[in-house]
């Protein structure tokens, strides 16, 4: 089986990327392949596909290939709230929490990612057009093989950007190597309140996977569980995978980026998530319609998420 994820050297989905790695899948009797597909909307097309079995990505991404829900079921999450950082640069001198910082700037943001950059920006007030705010892809990355957290890092530092709207890797490494300052981490209470539901990283897969092996949709649900709780229990854990997984760099970082992120390692989707996501979707325009909890989750294996 195969499990995608649109970024690999990444915390966003770091509890994906080490069920594999970690064999926790293979402990469920799952035998299941990690593979790379950027941008996210790339991954959940495959899986409608039928070319993966799994997508470890954002979950509102899930409606660039299933209109309004249809035929796709979230899992589990990875982790709880939206999970990108907006990062300025260094020189810039932007204090945490000024969103006003990007008017006139030119934002990074990969492919549906960038909703949520947006979305946010419109509800604290910023007009995009008005305020001469530019957020698209960073230059390079481009190829469904692209690591976009570093590659936006990189491109800050060589002043290509003015800031990047990215995972929580490139912004330790954009951090530590000073040409990056955080101004907002939603997770943690910047932004307005509601953007915190505005997606999650989840683990998806089709009705028709579920309705033909329940077995293997529960599978993969408890190996998540698994993966979370081993993280919690021993952090040593995400640097024998981020070494498998990652360049040097990167690898030694991983698992104290892991560390701020166990608060938030909660496979639960409950119903006040997904009013709220499905909210920023009708926003954005992916969405024409309210859909019921039951008809975006899969809520026959909620058990299993504790």
């Amino acid at each position: 089986m195969k499990l995608a994820v649109p970024d690999l050297i990444s915390n966003s989905y770091f509890p994906a990327a080490a069920a594999v790695e970690l064999g926790f899948f293979a402990k469920e009797g799952l035998d299941v392949e990690l593979e790379l597909i950027f941008p996210v909307d790339k991954c959940y097309a495959a899986l409608r596909d039928g070319r993966i079995d799994f997508v470890g990505g954002s979950a509102h991404s899930a409606l660039a290939a299933f209109p309004a829900w249809a035929g796709v079921k979230l899992l589990c999450a990875q982790a709880q709230g939206m999970y990108w950082f907006l990062i300025m640069r260094s020189d810039l001198k932007v204090a945490r929490g000024d969103v006003a910082a990007v008017k006139g700037k030119r934002i990074g943001a990969a492919p549906w990612v960038e909703m949520g950059l947006r979305r946010l920006l419109i509800a604290s007030g910023i007009d995009l057009e008005r305020d001469g705010v530019t957020i698209a892809p960073v230059p390079g990355a481009i190829g469904e093989k692209a690591n976009f957290g570093l590659m936006a890092a990189q491109a800050l530092a060589a002043g290509q950007i003015d800031g990047f709207w990215a995972n929580g890797m490139g912004a330790e490494v954009s951090q530590r190597s000073g040409a990056g300052t955080l101004v907002l981490d939603v997770r943690r209470g910047d932004g307005p309140k509601a953007c915190f539901n505005y997606t999650l990283a989840s683990i998806a897969t089709t009705d028709a996977l579920i309705e033909r092996s329940p077995d293997t949709a529960a599978a993969a649900i408890r190996a998540i569980v698994a993966t979370q709780r081993a993280l919690a229990a021993d952090l040593s854990l995400a640097t024998k995978a981020g070494r498998a997984l990652f360049p040097a760099a990167e690898a030694e970082l991983i698992a104290g980026i892991v560390q701020r992120d166990l608060p938030y390692y909660d496979a639960s989707i409950g119903p006040d998530v997904v009013a709220g996501m499905n909210a920023f979707a009708r926003d954005v325009g992916i969405l024409d319609r309210d859909v019921p909890y039951e008809a975006v989750v899969a809520t026959r294996f909620r058990d299993l998420w504790r």
